[in-house]
């Protein structure tokens, strides 16, 4: 039951945010560890095969069709192994590579194996077998056997947390208000209204102190890239707050960024097009919360998930359509990197998942829970019972982050 004093927190904390407006989702956390881990969620069922090309497969070319990245011309692929190469438009993730700080999964998915955004999303959020089978996310479950206080909370900046961060654990929403931002005569007022109560003053000093550090981490001039305007491609600011926010020695340890657009049916594009700027401004998006986060890069790890993958061959569209398995990447100082983890099957069409889809051979639950045992060390009786249910059989993946 809400009740008078937390309903006047909520407003104190959301008024004080008020000023800090960004059209991306965020999500925080702090718990007491020096390490970061952050988990960007790409709604819309990213092409892994774009992302991730595996332009030395023998059936590659012939299965892409127009889609096929080429490895020659102006603006060729980002060659990893001669097997495995990186889209052109992310240079910025190919020099992490390049300094073994991003590891590659392919062919991996959660246990989803339809086609629906809606249930597949639910499904990457809960951790659970299927989707609605749990009603809470699986990183709210995490925080307490990472360390998280009975006095600490997760903040999403957002109208509510995301569903990968709600739960049991304490958690407070705000988004951008449409009303102006209280100046700071009407702070000082409600600082003098809560000065006798410990609860509300604590929250409004905690409050007011994250907006300046948000506002001060997006305003910064520093921060603006040419050619990055508003709308989708517009990430780095909310990727240089976030991780100015995370760098900070009392700020966040877990961090939830929410990019949507890659929902590509029409004019996908191979080197160039719709997929490509979109690619461009998530490149530019890392390398932004690299640059902030500074020597707390060395204590990070970012990993990047979408709910499936996408159909090996184009639609009649220049497009792709909703697939399974697909690509994952994680990227940070702490990663031991340098390598495409893949068990691959080949793009033949007798390999192919219903003739046309990735079969998925790696859960992505043994990701999230192999970088939540070796970066936030969460334990594995905690991982197996509590943070993703019933699923023993889930073995965590190894040897993601270095000792």
């Amino acid at each position: 039951m809400s009740t008078r004093r937390t309903i006047l927190k909520t407003m104190a904390a959301a008024g004080a945010l008020a000023a800090w407006d960004t059209p991306i989702r965020t999500a925080f956390a702090a718990v007491p560890t020096e390490r970061r881990f952050v988990v960007v969620i790409l709604r819309g069922a990213l092409d892994g095969l774009a992302v991730v090309p595996p332009h030395g497969d023998k059936d590659y070319a012939a299965t892409r069709g127009t889609l096929a990245l080429s490895t020659s011309g102006t603006n060729p692929l980002h060659d990893l192994d001669g097997f495995f190469g990186l889209h052109p438009s992310l240079g910025n993730v190919k020099g992490m590579y390049d300094a073994k700080e991003v590891a590659i999964f392919h062919n991996i998915c959660s246990p989803y194996r339809d086609r629906s955004h809606f249930d597949g999303q639910n499904v990457l959020e809960t951790g659970g077998r299927g989707p609605h089978v749990l009603q809470d996310g699986w990183l709210n479950r995490a925080l307490v056997p990472m360390g998280l206080g009975e006095g600490e909370h997760a903040l999403a900046v957002a109208q509510t947390p995301p569903l990968l961060l709600s739960g049991p654990s304490r958690a407070t929403s705000w988004m951008p208000a449409t009303l102006p931002a209280p100046d700071e005569t009407f702070l000082a007022r409600v600082k003098q209204l809560y000065a006798k109560d410990a609860v509300l003053s604590n929250a409004l000093a905690s409050a007011t102190d994250l907006q300046m550090k948000a506002r001060s981490a997006v305003d910064d001039p520093a921060a603006k890239k040419p050619g990055m305007g508003g709308g989708y491609g517009d990430l780095t600011p909310l990727f240089t707050g976030a991780g100015k926010l995370l760098a900070a020695s009392e700020g966040p340890r877990v961090a939830v960024l929410d990019a949507s657009g890659w929902d590509t049916h029409f004019n996908q594009g191979s080197n160039d097009g719709q997929l490509a700027r979109r690619l461009l401004a998530l490149d530019q998006g890392l390398d932004a919360m690299k640059t902030a986060l500074g020597p707390i890069w060395k204590k990070s790890a970012i990993v990047l998930a979408t709910e499936f993958g996408r159909t090996v061959r184009p639609n009649g569209s220049d497009g792709t359509d909703h697939g399974t398995g697909g690509a994952a990447l994680v990227l940070g100082g702490a990663v031991k990197g340098g390598t495409v983890r893949a068990e691959w099957t080949g793009l033949s069409p007798s390999v192919l998942e219903d003739g046309r889809d990735q079969p998925a051979r790696t859960d992505l639950r043994a990701l999230f829970k192999g970088l939540l045992a070796e970066q936030m060390g969460v334990p594995t009786g905690a991982l197996d019972a509590k943070i993703f249910p019933d699923s023993g059989n889930v073995t965590a993946l190894t040897e993601l982050i270095r000792a």
